[in-house]
């Protein structure tokens, strides 16, 4: 059985990892599960990301990097797979905005089994399989207008009473970033259907061009409309090893390599102009 730890990534600037193909006026919308629709970091992007921390002056991957993230067979006989098992990366809780607080971190029902079953925690999550469309838990009065009602973007909820201490003290523990640290205030729990609409129709899509250098307008073909995850929204994925022993020594590699660089991190698309950087933890 596999030895795991959980990593999250916590965007501090809008993220695009992009999905390669077009949706409607979307030219270029980011990944997601096909079934919830909730945005993902393909497993093999995240590997990649952190296998060039392994890279010498010559963009060479070292030998520790090899034994972590394996080599290319191609151009090393008897290469091996490497050590290190990286699993993809699901939105835990997504920023929207709210009436009051200026925004809250949305999460659901699916989410947070879903950190229960892969951190093993006991997030007693059978309490929110009464919500409906139109009624959310929240943590603390931050985001609750009177008469305890939350407005998120365009939509009002009634608020129920709910514990969600436990919940909000562990999502707290996943990341250093002093914006996470503020989710014990801005927690909100909707069900998985208001869930999933909203981190489809609430993702923010940007418009972008190419302008051409001699003629000061934009090129044929250079306007597209590009879909970004927003900053302050929480990943987090599974790293592991095949044994125990493995696991130990190769998470406590990646995690001083993580330190090494300031637990920073740039996934995804368009480094240059500042999308992707994200606090990255592993716990």
């Amino acid at each position: 059985m596999m030895e795991k730890q959980i990593i999250s990534i916590f965007t501090r600037t809008p993220l695009h990892v992009g999905a390669g193909n077009s949706v409607g006026a979307v030219d270029s919308p980011v990944m997601r599960e096909r079934h919830t629709r909730i945005p993902i970091i393909p497993g093999s992007s995240l590997k990649g990301v952190l296998a060039d921390l392994w890279n010498d002056e010559q963009f060479k991957r070292t030998e520790e990097g090899k034994k972590l993230f394996g080599e290319d067979a191609q151009n090393s006989a008897g290469a091996k797979a490497g050590q290190l098992l990286v699993g993809e990366a699901r939105v835990l809780a997504f920023p929207v905005r709210s009436a009051k607080g200026s925004f809250a971190w949305i999460s659901c029902p699916l989410a947070l089994r879903r950190l229960e079953r892969d951190a093993e925690l006991m997030l007693n999550v059978a309490q929110f399989d009464d919500l409906t469309e139109d009624r959310c838990a929240a943590v603390s009065d931050a985001v609750t207008l009177s008469g305890g009602r939350v407005v998120l973007e365009e939509y009002q909820f009634s608020c129920q009473q709910k514990d969600l201490g436990v919940i909000a003290e562990n999502l707290a523990a996943l990341s250093a970033d002093p914006v996470w640290k503020e989710i014990g205030k801005r927690l909100v729990v909707v069900n998985d259907e208001m869930f999933s609409y909203f981190v489809e129709q609430a993702c923010e899509v940007v418009s972008r061009i190419r302008v051409n250098d001699a003629t000061g307008t934009v090129d044929a073909g250079g306007l597209f409309n590009q879909e970004q995850v927003p900053s302050e929204t929480m990943f987090y994925a599974v790293l592991g090893a095949e044994t125990k022993r493995a696991a130990s020594e190769v998470l406590d590699q990646v995690r001083k390599k993580l330190a090494s660089v300031g637990n920073v991190l740039q996934i995804g698309g368009d480094e240059t102009i500042g999308l992707g950087y994200c606090t990255v933890t592993l716990n």
